[in-house]
């Protein structure tokens, strides 16, 4: 027997899914009394749990020190694989109660908040006329965020756009519409009404509390490339905010500036909770698309997902034809 057959028979023989569930633990606490909190075990039952795992292994799969147990380089790889393991087994545990149940099967998508009001609430809505006992989860908000969802496992597929020049080689891309930005303040901001508005300029903005995306979402980049093309400096008043609920929360209650999607900001600008700035910007931000891992089939209902929004996609493109 090669060597390589013989390590991947001790590994079959002696990882457990409570020994994944462990590294998981530990890579999101990095403490192994509060990882044994979390998986229900005595700290010394997870110390001899982690010495099994990583004699298994044949190599340390965490560096003890100071700070913390941190993640070796081998380390990083087992703690990858030990968290698909686990969504797999969670995704399939819960579409076998689904069906025990009576139930149709499940969909897990990830989406960005500029598709979430428009293509994925239509696609969504009519998937669950047609199923009512599809089990459906949503997750995300940003592209990074959807991305690292998607290449977890713990979604089906997801809505959004590449952040690295490199994700193609994982991900096969289909664009589906385009994310119209918007500047919006509240409605008793300074600048929503009197002779400032008309006159204001990105520039003049750069002085107020701004709430921004991280800087690794599409969106982020984009306005600070619109900053540095302007030779403007970035705010030095400002708040980092994935959550787009967390967004609109400050937006109401603060002078703060924020650039959101036209379909997230729509029924409060209707509502007359938010006012659009008279400037434009994000011309330059690519569509947003459909994002799934290379060559994996997806499940049947995530097909009947894809088709609604292929059918939905071309609909509003043939509105702004």
């Amino acid at each position: 027997m090669s060597s390589s057959s013989s390590s991947f028979v001790a590994l079959v023989n002696r990882l457990k899914f409570k020994h994944l569930a462990l590294l998981v633990a530990l890579d999101d606490m990095r403490n192994l009394h509060q990882a044994a909190e979390a998986i229900n075990v005595a700290q010394p039952s997870a110390s001899r749990m982690l010495g099994d795992i990583e004699e298994a292994f044949g190599f340390l799969l965490f560096e003890r020190n100071s700070r913390g147990m941190q993640p070796t380089p081998l380390g990083v790889v087992a703690l990858a694989y030990a968290r698909r393991s686990l969504a797999d087994l969670q995704r399939f545990a819960e579409g076998l109660e689904v069906r025990r149940k009576g139930g149709h099967g499940q969909l897990a998508v990830a989406a960005i908040m500029g598709a979430a009001p428009d293509l994925l609430a239509m696609a969504i809505a009519d998937l669950k006329a047609e199923r009512p006992l599809l089990n459906v989860r949503i997750l995300g908000e940003t592209s990074d965020q959807v991305l690292q969802l998607l290449h977890r496992r713990e979604v089906d597929l997801a809505l959004g756009r590449f952040t690295n020049a490199l994700q193609h080689n994982d991900f096969d891309f289909e664009p589906l519409a385009r994310e119209s930005l918007m500047l919006v303040v509240r409605s008793v901001h300074p600048l929503a009404s009197g002779a400032a508005a008309p006159a204001a300029s990105l520039a003049d903005l750069l002085g107020w509390p701004w709430v921004v995306q991280p800087l690794a979402s599409p969106a982020r980049q984009l306005f600070e490339e619109e900053l540095a093309r302007a030779q403007l400096a970035s705010p030095a008043n400002l708040v980092e905010c994935a959550s787009i609920f967390a967004t609109l929360q400050l937006l109401q209650n603060t002078d703060a500036v924020a650039m959101l999607p036209e379909s997230v900001v729509r029924d409060y600008l209707r509502a007359k909770l938010l006012v659009a700035l008279p400037i434009d910007i994000g011309e330059s931000l690519e569509g947003f698309g459909l994002l799934v891992r290379k060559e994996e089939p997806l499940s049947e209902p995530a097909v009947r997902f894809v088709e609604l929004l292929r059918q939905y996609s071309g609909g509003r493109q043939s509105e702004a034809v």
